[in-house]
């Protein structure tokens, strides 16, 4: 079921398809992927450029990062947090309970309401019968703190400093309250409010400090592939605007 809408999904969003930009995002991805998810599943993941700052798991292991969410980072430890939150939906299958859902719905138009903001005109309505029957409607509040509790343990598993998932937490309320308009998408499909923040704080304090000692935050090949992902074209109009 996941492959089938993976399908889908490569053909209605705008994939980046630069060699080296994916060779870093799925090396980052399966570091923590192969050692979150036992069953033997081969992650995917894929940037979407677009601006809006999103990122979306599909049961099967295939995992979009929009290039505006990667933009807002600062430091690799960030982007590893999303990433770790994203398979956690995956290993906890709540994308499942979304995606069957999904069944017999218009998969193309949910990504491009839900991944780009792009409901208008042709969209619309089949962007209200959508919302309607609940598909990608957001995650509830006891499903995104269990995929942060999984992906606080997954990026520690991977040599990664937690520390990355609050302080991406804090980027997003930040912007939310300085310019909301950046951040929509990603509230509308991640229920985001301080006390996610001092929870995943308290998660990652309950851990062995000296486990914590030494864990990666950054690296230069993160800025290097952080740049390479600001210099791509840009983003194109969502279908709606075409």
């Amino acid at each position: 079921m996941g492959a089938q809408y993976a399908t889908e999904l490569n053909k209605q969003l705008p994939i980046v398809e630069d060699a080296e930009i994916n060779r870093y995002l799925t090396l980052l991805g399966d570091s923590i992927a192969r050692l979150a998810d036992q069953r033997g599943i081969t992650y995917r993941f894929f940037l979407v450029n677009s601006q809006e700052v999103n990122a979306f798991a599909v049961p099967g292991g295939f995992i979009y990062v929009n290039r505006g969410l990667i933009e807002r980072t600062t430091n690799m430890a960030q982007l590893a947090g999303v990433l770790g939150h994203e398979i956690g939906h995956v290993t906890m299958r709540h994308s499942v309970e979304r995606m069957q859902k999904a069944q017999g719905a218009n998969i193309g138009v949910i990504a491009a309401c839900t991944l780009l903001r792009a409901c208008g005109t042709g969209l619309e309505q089949a962007a209200i019968d959508i919302v309607a029957s609940g598909v990608f409607a957001k995650f509830s509040r006891d499903d995104e703190r269990e995929a942060d509790r999984e992906g606080v343990k997954y990026v520690i598993r991977s040599g990664i400093d937690p520390m990355g998932v609050p302080e991406m937490f804090r980027i997003l309320l930040d912007e939310r309250q300085s310019r909301p308009v950046g951040v929509e998408t990603w509230f509308l499909s991640h229920p985001l409010a301080e006390d996610r923040v001092k929870e995943t704080e308290k998660m990652i304090a309950g851990y062995d400090p000296g486990i914590l000692v030494g864990l990666t935050k950054d690296s230069p090949n993160y800025q290097s592939f952080k740049r390479r992902v600001a210099s791509l074209p840009a983003p194109p109009p969502p279908p709606a605007q075409r």
